[in-house]
């Protein structure tokens, strides 16, 4: 009973409503949508459906006050930045709590994020006051060069709903730190983490209509009119490939700046001279976190013949003793999947693997029962024409094939249309260089399994997005360059 009342007081003091220029208001015509628990399929609570007349004053907002937000002082910005990522640690628990109720990680795992989170204002606060530009002579003396970093303007951000809290706060730490106003539109499925920050950006003293949040039902048909609005200047999506390439073609009619951080297809490469103590846990690290709901998420495990029977063994040993269940239950470690779709679709993943041949050594079958789990499965003697090796899993699954050559787990790897990231375990510091080189990602985990760190670049190539989040370079995707050529004769 103390654990549902911890919950309804976590709930109640999130808003359910809109911020729209530093006013928190119901949406036009005052519709709702509910907040689905994946662990009981039960609602947790309502909150408002905007409509396309609620984004377009939301952008007003934001349009209304970003000139004398872009000209702030940094030390005001970056001390915004600072007291935010000091109240989210301070309200860490609850924040986790907020998290696993409406995305059904594991309490333990939820707080994890939101320290990760939090990192990205402390991170970026700093970049507030490090904007610089360039002052030089033209090559024939006569006239110097300036230049200076500028504010993009007014943004739009789109996250997704298995990072619910720091896929915003990557995208809004660098936007306040470069002087940019902000519509956000999280995912339907999580929005109330979103709507907390809002929350804590205020209580931070972040001036209204900088930050705005739109929750709606309806994404495209509510965003859609934003995105051909000239005044936005800014687009910053994190989701599908297959999202992501609508909202590019989209964007293209008012040549607006994007970043687009999309779907992955990650290779986990066991070589035959890796610690493979390292690598299993790593293995569990890269498959199992966010319950393999996330686009780091190790795809496809590529292992040596050599050491693939032992390294299998192992893994489905890990993975099948992990405890299944609601993210606030004591020694759970593996929650519900987002909702029935994704569940179905890695049910349909497995078993066309298993009819090719794979062989389920732990996990497999659906549950029964309330609520959209997916027990932990490892697949072994995968053919390499099954499904799971070339779609996004999104789930608790590692599906394992051999290989027998340095050149073939490359070539494995690089096959795919994805290339976000890649991990890869040896212990030959040479071999280590040479695989890390020819990998078409735009990260390597190399001895580890996680690459996400807030002073880092994070995005990919090929069809994995466009710029990067996080690190020196994050803050230059909210920027422009201004180049004023000066004459001194």
């Amino acid at each position: 009973m103390a654990i549902a009342t911890q919950e309804q007081q976590v709930v109640e003091g999130v808003e359910k409503r809109l911020l729209i220029g530093g006013e928190w208001r119901d949406a036009a015509g005052g519709a709702t949508f509910p907040v689905i628990d994946p662990a009981t399929e039960e609602p947790v609570c309502e909150v408002a459906d905007a409509t396309p007349e609620d984004a377009k004053a939301a952008l007003d907002a934001a349009v209304a006050v970003q000139a004398e937000w872009g000209a702030s002082a940094p030390n005001d910005r970056a001390k915004i930045l600072w007291d935010a990522f000091e109240l989210m640690m301070e309200r860490a628990d609850e924040l986790a709590l907020l998290m696993t109720l409406e995305m059904g990680k594991a309490v333990a795992e939820s707080k994890s994020e939101i320290v990760y989170a939090a990192d990205f204002f402390r991170w970026h606060s700093g970049d507030a006051l490090r904007l610089d530009g360039v002052y030089k002579q033209f090559g024939n003396g006569t006239s110097r060069v300036l230049t200076m970093k500028q504010p993009v303007g007014p943004c739009l951000m789109i996250t997704p709903w298995n990072f619910p809290m720091a896929m915003g706060t990557r995208k809004v730490g660098p936007a306040v730190a470069a002087g940019c106003t902000v519509v956000m539109k999280p995912a339907g499925a999580t929005p109330l983490c979103m709507l907390a920050l809002g929350q804590i950006l205020e209580e931070a003293g972040l001036p209204a209509g900088v930050f705005n949040i739109i929750t709606t039902s309806s994404s495209g048909k509510v965003t859609g009119p934003l995105i051909e609005d000239p005044r936005l200047r800014k687009l910053s999506f994190t989701g599908s490939t297959e999202v992501g390439r609508k909202l590019i073609e989209a964007a293209a009619g008012s040549v607006l700046k994007t970043s687009m951080e999309l779907g992955g297809n990650a290779p986990f490469l066991v070589f035959e001279d890796a610690d493979l103590d390292e690598a299993v846990e790593g293995a569990l690290l890269a498959k199992m976190r966010n319950i393999g709901e996330a686009c780091t998420s190790a795809n496809r495990f590529h292992v040596a013949e050599s050491v693939k029977d032992e390294f299998t063994r192992r893994l489905a040993e890990k993975m099948g003793a992990l405890k299944s269940g609601r993210g606030t239950e004591e020694d759970v470690k593996v929650g519900p999947l987002i909702d029935q779709e994704s569940r179905e679709k890695v049910a349909e993943l497995v078993e066309d693997a298993v009819s090719k041949g794979a062989k389920p050594l732990t996990g497999g079958e659906l549950p029964g029962g309330r609520g959209y789990f997916y027990p932990p499965t490892v697949l072994a003697d995968v053919p390499l024409d099954a499904r799971v090796f070339s779609e996004e899993i999104f789930g608790p699954v590692a599906p394992i094939a051999a290989f027998s050559s340095e050149d073939e787990a490359i070539e494995r790897a690089n096959d795919t249309e994805y290339g976000l990231v890649a991990y890869v375990f040896t212990r030959d510091a040479k071999r280590a260089i040479r695989v890390c080189e020819r990998l078409e990602t735009g990260m390597v985990g190399l001895n580890q399994g996680m690459v996400s760190n807030a002073g880092a670049p994070f995005g990919g190539v090929k069809q994995s997005g466009i710029g990067r989040e996080g690190g020196n370079e994050g803050i230059e995707e909210f920027l422009e360059t201004k180049y004023v050529a000066m004459n001194m004769d």
